[in-house]
């Protein structure tokens, strides 16, 4: 590493332009910056050599120019595209934050990045667990199936739970937590693999490949006879229609997501909403940004599940700056088996 203060090369990836339609990895262009390895004098600022950067759905949103309210900003084209990611702290002007510090947040994707919204950024306390889960199980994904389901859904023993996109960085979470609940669980991916990865090592009671049903209603009726009480949306759509015919009365449905939707022109409509009314479904989106004052306390209780055996998770790792373009459209055609990561780290 070069002494504080040099000057060396920062590789980047950078948003080419707004994207209409499915994302392309010439969307995005490796490029060769310069950065100097110090925050500038009174700068509030850290800056941090990045070690991990997390691939996540929600980053396809902001691939779009936006023409109405969100809760997070477009890419700015010719700027490089941000996301959460792990880093080492080489230089702070933050008092919270020192040189030597690992911190999981908002970041560059890029080597080094210099970052002023500190607010963003969480200490790393706890090493003995592999640092690149703080990008999924330690971070915003395992706080996004922790809120979405204990906070929004109230799970109760005996329940009947549903989760689509369920070997994903969030959904192969939701499951565990409903097991570890009493509940019954299914879900739903998109290949053999992930099928058999939900039965046979995340502990899914069922699972079904929805590629294969062509009608899913039917499929949900056969997985769930007595109706579903929860569900944990990541997909939106048809599988959100079908959903709304087999919720039980009184059942919550958390939107954490609706992957199926972020690539079309115009989204699809939903026809099946009067369900809500006649069997009084509470159904519920969230940000879990608004929740981060619960992070101790999740991850307090997450860690002692995986001490305990309690909890696996499952990562697709791909190594180098380079790719992560292509781990991120990867996401978008289902070619990830789990969390996808991109590690920066040196062999």
């Amino acid at each position: 590493m070069a002494d504080a203060g040099a000057e060396v090369s920062n590789n980047r990836i950078i948003f080419r332009d707004y994207v209409t339609g499915f994302p392309k990895e010439s969307d995005m262009v490796l490029s060769s910056g310069k950065i100097t390895l110090k925050v500038p004098e009174g700068d509030k600022a850290v800056l941090v050599k990045n070690l991990y950067l997390s691939c996540d759905p929600y980053m396809r949103g902001r691939m779009r120019k936006l023409d109405g309210p969100s809760y997070v900003d477009s890419f700015v084209p010719g700027s490089p595209l941000s996301g959460y990611g792990v880093a080492e702290v080489l230089d702070s002007g933050y008092p919270d934050f020192k040189k030597g510090d690992l911190v999981w947040g908002l970041t560059g994707w890029e080597e080094y990045s210099l970052i002023s919204q500190t607010e963003t950024l969480f200490k790393i306390k706890d090493t003995d667990v592999p640092l690149s889960y703080y990008t999924g199980l330690l971070g915003m994904p395992g706080m996004t199936a922790y809120i979405g389901f204990y906070e929004i859904c109230f799970p109760k023993k005996g329940e009947f739970v549903y989760v689509s996109a369920a070997s994903g960085a969030v959904g192969q979470l939701v499951g565990q937590f409903a097991k570890l609940t009493g509940c019954y669980v299914v879900g739903s991916a998109g290949s053999k693999e992930k099928v058999e990865l939900l039965k046979n090592k995340l502990g899914f009671d069922e699972a079904f490949n929805y590629k294969e049903e062509p009608d899913l209603n039917a499929a949900l009726k056969r997985y769930f006879p007595e109706g579903i009480d929860i569900y944990f949306e990541n997909v939106g759509g048809s599988m959100l229609d079908a959903v709304l015919l087999n919720m039980r009365n009184h059942g919550r449905i958390s939107v954490c997501g609706m992957i199926s939707q972020y690539n079309l022109e115009k989204t699809e409509g939903v026809h099946n909403l009067m369900q809500l009314i006649i069997k009084r479904v509470r159904m519920e989106g969230f940000i879990v940004s608004d929740h981060y004052d619960k992070y101790p306390k999740f991850v307090e209780e997450v860690r002692q599940y995986l001490k305990e055996g309690k909890i696996v998770y499952v990562e697709d790792t791909v190594k180098g700056l380079e790719n992560a373009p292509a781990a991120l459209i990867g996401l978008f055609t289902g070619r990830n088996l789990g969390k996808q990561v991109v590690s920066l780290e040196q062999e």
